[in-house]
């Protein structure tokens, strides 16, 4: 066993104190640890009141980092956060390890091994845990104090200056004590964390840190599937407006004869059905944000009512001839193009100009590299909780599978997949301590061949829309729509009428591959034989 030397400490205190960026830190610090006591691994984890979030690891899973460990469930843990020094656990410790199957040069479960963890408190307060695993029973026994005492207030001091930096360079998220029902539903759906370590992804969590404070309306960018939603949450919590509604709206599903309505309010007696004074999504979301998602499905009456209230801060009611005044945020979502969409008519130019103050575009899936594994381990860890299962975890081979896959459904696509396999795979191995989610848990994911097949198919397309201009004098709007009418046909032909299998292959949703086709007088009959 290495005691720790005065040139290791002078050397990663010069690292530390150096302009790193917090993950530098984190590693040389791991690096530190592993030099001077060998382990198999070795990882630091920031406390959060009920569970404990994975920051920065060696030699357990990547899948780890997606991870979140709800102190409660795993006791180990809750007895490491209830000490105030290192602890030691012995070689044949009735206590699960939640590092079991987790370990990267080791399948199956961990043998009798020895689990050390240092609790990390700076001003009596804690900040996190250092844990430390190796296969070598006892190894840990004979260590130290001193070299215990100096690895952890340099990992406390560590955590908490990455703590102090991060809170210097964002906005502390204020609590949704004030927040009321249909807020704390919005807020809450789906989660509430962006994962990931892409480039991709860390330049859409700067850039919300720059534009969350101000009071820019935004318009969200991204396929279906991707997380609008969830950027929109997370850029109210980081708003000056985050104790004040974040109201949702689906433009999408708002009925036309009632979106004036639904946005605006009504009063007694406005229509047949009004029997008392409602409030809008507008009124409700006064002092706060107002989400419209799918922004660019509202036909042009009503875009030209929400210019209205954008630009005046004013709303009226359906049947009040009185104008009320609102102070509203708008973020807007759509996976349209809507510049094309102003260039041909379908929406209005004013209005995509007072949304698009600052534009924000969330990457699609098979763009982020990298964060495949980490959602994985994310949704994997949701999936244990809810089935009740000690542990859960991917084969390698079924995180290269679906690593192989390009997912038109994103990150939407991936949790439902994700949860089905964990469904299954805990129905096979029923008995099982640890349960595998292997490649036949996973389905059969839409294959490569397909892929190549729509690509044929679009070139055929391309080739009829070129044949067609050069024969006749034809709108753009119309060869789009010719050309879009003869993709869908052959592909819903080609998926035997099967409208969410033609949606998954164009990389689209149901709804609005049947919207389209509805607006292009597309039909599929369904012959009884």
């Amino acid at each position: 066993m290495n005691e720790i030397t005065t040139n290791t400490l002078m050397q990663l205190a010069i690292d530390l104190t150096s302009s790193l960026s917090s993950k530098d830190r984190f590693s040389r610090l791991l690096d530190t640890v592993r030099k001077t006591i060998p382990c198999d691994a070795v990882a630091l984890l920031s406390f959060h009141q009920d569970l404990l979030k994975p920051i920065a690891q060696q030699g357990l899973t990547k899948d780890t980092l997606g991870r979140r460990f709800y102190i409660s469930e795993h006791p180990r843990f809750e007895v490491l956060c209830n000490s105030s020094s290192a602890v030691r656990f012995s070689a044949d410790s009735p206590l699960p390890d939640p590092y079991d199957g987790l370990l990267s040069d080791r399948e199956g479960d961990l043998p009798v091994h020895a689990c050390m963890g240092l609790p990390l408190y700076f001003n009596d307060k804690l900040l996190g845990l250092l844990t430390i695993d190796s296969l070598t029973p006892h190894v840990f026994d004979n260590i130290p104090s001193r070299t215990l005492d100096a690895i952890t207030s340099i990992a406390a001091n560590t955590l908490n200056t990455a703590l102090m930096i991060e809170q210097l360079e964002s906005k502390a998220i204020h609590n949704q004590n004030v927040v009321n029902e249909l807020t704390k539903e919005a807020l809450n759906r789906d989660g509430g964390e962006i994962i990931g370590q892409s480039p991709s992804i860390t330049k859409l969590k700067n850039e919300i840190k720059i534009v969350a404070p101000s009071d820019f309306n935004i318009l969200i960018y991204g396929e279906t599937g991707v997380g609008k939603e969830l950027v929109a949450r997370t850029l109210h919590q980081y708003s000056n407006r985050s104790n004040a509604p974040l109201v949702y709206v689906n433009c999408a599903a708002l009925p036309e004869n009632l979106i004036e309505s639904e946005l605006f309010g009504h009063v007694k007696g406005a229509f047949t059905g009004a029997e008392k004074d409602r409030a809008g999504k507008f009124l409700i979301a006064d002092g706060g944000t107002l989400f419209l998602d799918e922004i660019g499905e509202l036909p042009l009456s009503a875009q030209s009512k929400i210019l209205r209230a954008i630009q005046n801060n004013e709303i009226q009611p359906v049947g009040q001839d009185k104008v009320e005044q609102v102070d509203v945020r708008i973020f807007a979502a759509t996976n349209r193009n809507l510049k094309t969409e102003v260039d041909e008519g379908r929406f209005r130019a004013d209005l995509y100009h007072r949304l698009s103050v600052y534009p924000v575009t969330v990457e699609p899936l098979r763009e982020r590299d990298g964060d495949l594994e980490l959602l994985t381990g994310y949704f994997i860890e949701n999936s244990r909780r809810k089935l009740g299962i000690s542990q859960l975890k991917a084969s390698t081979a079924a995180i290269d599978y679906l690593a192989s896959y390009d997912w038109p459904g994103n990150v939407r696509e991936l949790e439902h997949v994700v949860s089905r396999a964990a469904l299954k795979a805990s129905a096979r191995q029923r008995n099982n301590k640890i349960v595998n989610i292997e490649v036949k848990d996973c389905g059969n994911l839409v294959s490569l061949l397909k892929k190549d097949l729509l690509s044929t198919v679009m070139s055929d397309e391309l080739s009829n829309a070129s044949e067609q201009i050069a024969k006749e004098t034809i709108s753009l709007r119309d060869a789009t729509e010719n050309f879009q009418r003869g993709l869908i046909t052959k592909v819903l032909q080609q998926e035997n009428g099967n409208w969410a299998a033609a949606a998954r292959l164009l990389s689209t949703d149901r709804g609005n591959l049947n919207r389209t086709a509805k607006r292009l007088d597309i039909k599929v009959l369904k012959v009884i034989k």
